[in-house]
């Protein structure tokens, strides 16, 4: 692979970069699932559900790498949902 592709590439993930308040560094997968090729969420899932496997089987805490977190939604009533969960009331 060429240099600059590997820049390039390394460059546009990085831009998709989120920070926690605390500033940690992280990407949620949905946002990440088409910058790696995925068009379809039930196959990059399954890349993600791999991933997990690998890092259990590595001796590392699975929970510490993959925590499970929704992106949220504010909705007009002033409340809030999982991005693909059901509506609050």
């Amino acid at each position: 692979m060429k240099t600059e592709l590997i820049y390039s590439l390394t460059n546009n993930f990085e831009a998709h970069a989120q920070r926690a308040d605390n500033g940690v560094e992280f990407w949620l997968a949905r946002d990440i699932q088409h910058l790696l090729g995925y068009a379809k969420w039930e196959n990059f899932l399954n890349v993600v559900s791999r991933a997990k496997t690998a890092c259990e089987v590595s001796g590392h805490p699975v929970q510490d790498h993959f925590p499970d977190v929704r992106k949220m939604v504010d909705l007009g009533s002033g409340c809030s949902r999982p991005a693909a969960g059901k509506a609050c009331r």
